[in-house]
């Protein structure tokens, strides 16, 4: 399902939507699954754990970081980018110091 919204969303940001959920939510739930499975019937595991905990957390993190790297290069001119709600402003595109 992930690479059928991968390859038919027709822009970048739904494009990115398709493989995230569906491999978080896909993966995530086989392994949650799987621990239970030999939870019950064999001995426990903690690698099933540990996978899913690394793919909770590192998802979220990637798509995060894909769709800013989309949104910094479809609005070359910082007056065109959106807010970002503090008093920062967007950190890879200045050095770092507050906009006056």
């Amino acid at each position: 399902m992930g690479a059928l919204g991968l390859a038919r969303l027709p822009d970048m940001m739904r494009r990115l939507h398709g493989p995230t959920k569906a491999t978080t939510l896909g993966i995530g739930a086989l392994l949650v699954a799987s621990m239970i499975y030999f939870a019950a019937y064999g001995a426990f595991s903690i690698h099933e754990l540990l996978i899913t905990l690394f793919l909770f957390l590192t998802a979220p993190v990637s798509a995060q970081m894909l769709a800013k790297a989309h949104i910094l290069r479809a609005h070359a001119d910082r007056a065109q980018l959106p807010p970002t709600g503090t008093r920062t402003g967007w950190a890879t595109l200045g050095d770092g110091k507050p906009d006056a």
